[in-house]
């Protein structure tokens, strides 16, 4: 599905974490960070179980050039993952995050 039809479908009020979470993808992968990060931190505030979404909203800040909001996000990602026994979610965010810190992001 393109970026117009999810947009289109959101404007509609068809709003929701897998909606926001398919935007925030396709606006990342589309090379705009900073409006998928907001997508993506709506996809989490609605389903805050979403390891996916953590994940994706921590590869957004990152791109977006914000290291220490790529970290909370793992670091949050990794407890829901770990809570809904997502291990391979859980493993990822884990690495991602190490990367992160190695690279200065603040500890929280």
């Amino acid at each position: 599905m393109d970026l117009r039809a999810l947009q289109q479908m959101l404007d509609r009020g068809r709003d929701g974490a897998l909606l926001r979470f398919s935007l925030g993808k396709g606006l990342l992968d589309a090379g705009d960070p900073a409006l998928a990060t907001t997508h993506l931190a709506q996809c989490v505030a609605q389903n805050p179980d979403y390891s996916a979404g953590w994940k994706l909203l921590g590869k957004a800040c990152l791109a977006a050039g914000d290291t220490a909001a790529a970290a909370q996000a793992w670091q949050r990602g990794i407890t829901v993952a770990a809570r809904n026994g997502d291990k391979q979610a859980e493993k990822e965010m884990t690495v991602f995050l190490r990367r992160a810190l190695k690279a200065g992001a603040p500890r929280t």
